[in-house]
């Protein structure tokens, strides 16, 4: 068989000669060997190591769920991957992470603003100032009490803790806390760089910017800022300010026991300032101990005066926050209370200042009332001296709308410092009666067990007479003791039959105290807290309530009157009408009207009381002034009051007598008051209401 060969096994024949042969050389020529380069002698080495740190799954030699099970070095090169990748990223972090040149609002604060209702400044408050203090004019006993307390490895740690940042980042994640795992280096980038919202980038910033600070900046420098920059409570930052709120003296005079107890105040003014409550107090006497047991241990405080700290450090209590004159400092603490709780800000971020607080406080209202008290004041201590060192007295005048327009809080709060204003301390006696009235009016009186409201009108008839005994649907009310209960009247004077309206304008106790039984004492208590006194003031549901066992403050009776006023519908008094902040406005939840009684009820009320008003003083208003009033007296002659309205304005007073040196008991008047017909709160309540008209 003739045997042909293919063409491409000639082809294949040719090129494999080529190979060997190489090219032609010339004559004399030389091949050089092949030499391996780095690049391969390296891949060289690697590629065994690769192979055995390949997975190969499932594993060969392996049985069951056992052939899916990483190795030992398949472990270890996921490790040293996951660092290696971790560690590049924070030095990426590191190095993109800038110190901003800009401190933050935490440390530049500002003063808190407040104006009178016409727009002009009334008064800045001060305690938001901070005074920086040199780190050597601070006693180093001081500073090793807030280095035990809060980083003891302060001069040796890179500005930032692995361990406690470890665990502040799980706990941010896991409870949305950042508290715990910083250093002071950190704390003080959060003061003076950072906001205080908590985060986890937020923390991861810290500590970029801590690190780098500690590299850039002296430990004393950092631990001096972090000192000046620290809230401490009570409206202020820095050591120098805390050591004037809690100890009234400058921070170079404090010894470690007092420093130990400032310490304890950074871990949360609102938890451990002694002074707040019993809880606070032992809370700060632990702290205070732990801290100064924690420097013996670091070897910054003797044994020896250890020894001599066993005594707790009292702080002086708050006083003086304000600072700012004698009755504007009531109005600016009337006004902080209100703009905290309407605006929703914190304590903390309202000391910071900046805020600019419009109050309703009216300027010549104010000089009014205050001109009025003042006289009085300086007349009592003229006629009675002995008798007046105990006396108090207590005003407001407010709007029908709510506002509060002045109040009288008492001679200098630096002096005394609560508003007597605001005060629930003495009962509103007969102040009381138009209550009673209001109720009767509104729901009617039920005389017989399970019978409908008989609705009563002022011109309605009951028993004026001294000594009548209170009766109920089931006979004579019986007190605890097995008595009949029977009210009296002023100088147990009797009038017979007499209408409702008229026994308002007498003060007729005998007819109210029935009145109250005979409408329900549980309608009469919510129709007085509908008109706007607190639940906790009203007294016990007796029949005594009718007439005026409750301790309303009389910024409260003062409201409650300009219910009638306004036909029957209560706002709540409030003492700021807008707040911004840098221009920005901040959201306040301001009061709105609700319908305490019917606009008829609370003009037939308004009616008795000016025909209460004019009984007592003809002649003091011209005919048709809108001026209603009522005296108030208590049985035991420790309080007399005078409230009442001027057209869309009521205003309450009360006198009363508590010498504060021995007990918070009220004392009996015992004339300070003067006469029935011409009486102090009356003379105060005219002088702050004048023009009546």
């Amino acid at each position: 068989m003739l045997r042909i060969p293919c063409l491409w096994a000639a082809h294949a024949q040719e090129r494999a000669v080529a190979s060997t042969s190489g090219p032609p050389r010339g004559r004399g020529s030389r091949r050089k060997p092949s030499q391996p380069t780095r690049l391969s002698r390296l891949a060289a080495r690697l590629v065994p190591l690769a192979r055995r740190l390949r997975p190969a799954y499932p594993r060969p030699g392996r049985a069951g769920w056992r052939r899916w099970l990483p190795s030992w070095r398949q472990w270890l090169g996921a490790f040293a991957l996951s660092i290696g990748l971790s560690g590049s990223l924070l030095v990426i972090a590191y190095a993109a992470t800038d110190i901003p040149q800009n401190l933050n609002t935490y440390a530049t604060q500002q003063d808190n603003v407040y104006f009178w209702a016409d727009g002009k400044p009334m008064a800045r408050t001060g305690w938001v100032r901070r005074q920086d203090m040199p780190l050597k004019d601070i006693p180093k006993g001081v500073r090793s009490a807030v280095l035990a307390a809060e980083n003891e490895s302060f001069y040796s740690d890179p500005g930032i803790s692995a361990k406690g940042l470890v665990r502040a980042l799980v706990r941010t994640v896991g409870q949305g806390d950042t508290q715990g795992g910083s250093t002071i280096t950190q704390q003080y980038v959060k003061n003076v760089y950072l906001t205080q919202n908590r985060s986890v980038t937020r923390k991861f910033t810290e500590a970029m910017i801590a690190l780098k600070l500690d590299n850039k900046m002296s430990k004393d420098k950092i631990l001096e800022g972090y000192l000046n920059t620290s809230w401490f409570g009570r409206g202020t930052y820095g050591l120098q300010r805390a050591s004037q709120a809690y100890y009234g003296k400058d921070v170079s005079k404090l010894n470690a026991s007092e420093g130990a107890l400032l310490a304890a105040l950074l871990k949360g003014a609102g938890l451990y300032d002694p002074t707040l409550s019993k809880a606070n107090h032992a809370r700060a006497v632990e702290r205070w101990s732990w801290i100064l047991d924690r420097m013996v241990k670091s070897g910054t405080l003797s044994k020896s005066e250890r020894a001599t700290y066993t005594k707790f450090p009292e702080p002086v209590e708050q006083s003086g926050a304000y600072d700012t004159g004698k009755q504007s400092d009531y109005l600016v603490e009337l006004a902080t209370q209100y703009a905290k709780k309407a605006g929703h800000i914190p304590a903390r971020e309202f000391d910071l200042g900046g805020y600019q607080i419009y109050t309703t406080f009216d300027r010549d209202r104010e000089s009014a009332l205050t001109a009025a008290v003042t006289k009085a004041r300086k007349k009592a201590k003229k006629d009675d001296p002995d008798n007046a060192k105990a006396a108090h007295y207590g005003a407001a005048s407010i709007a029908a709308n709510g506002r509060i327009l002045a109040v009288y809080g008492g001679p200098d709060h630096r002096e005394q410092g609560y508003n007597e204003s605001n005060a629930t301390t003495v009962q509103a006696g007969s102040a009381f009666l138009p209550f009673v009235y209001a109720a009767a009016l509104e729901h009617g009186v039920t005389k017989t067990r399970d019978s409908a409201a008989t609705p009563v009108t002022p011109d309605s008839l009951y028993d004026g007479n001294d000594g009548v005994p209170v009766s109920t649907p089931e006979g004579p009310y019986w007190d605890r003791s097995g008595k009949k209960v029977a009210a009296h009247n002023e100088g147990n004077k009797s009038y017979g039959q007499i209408t409702l309206r008229s026994a308002l304008a007498a003060n007729v106790n005998t007819v109210f105290m029935q009145l109250g039984m005979d409408t329900g004492l549980d309608r009469v208590r919510r129709t007085a807290e509908a008109s706007g006194l607190l639940p906790s003031s009203i007294g016990p549901q007796v029949p005594g309530l009718s007439l005026g066992t409750s301790t309303p403050s009389a910024i409260r009776m003062a409201s409650s009157y300009a219910t009638f006023a306004a036909g029957g519908t209560h706002i709540e008094p409030f003492s700021v009408r807008r707040i911004t902040r840098n221009g920005t406005r901040v959201r306040l939840d301001t009061p709105g009207p609700h319908r305490a009684m019917r606009a008829e009820v609370a003009r037939q009320v308004t009616e008795a009381l000016s025909d209460s008003f004019r009984t007592g003083h003809p002649g003091a208003a011209p005919v048709g002034a809108e001026v209603a009033g009522k005296r108030g007296s208590t049985l035991d002659d420790k309080a007399a009051w005078y409230v009442g309205t001027n057209r869309s304005v009521s205003t309450a007073v009360v006198l009363y007598r508590i010498d504060l040196s021995k007990s918070l008991e009220p004392l009996p008047l015992e004339g300070i008051a003067g006469a029935p017909v011409a009486d102090v709160p009356y003379g105060i309540w005219s002088g702050a209401m004048s023009p009546l008209r």
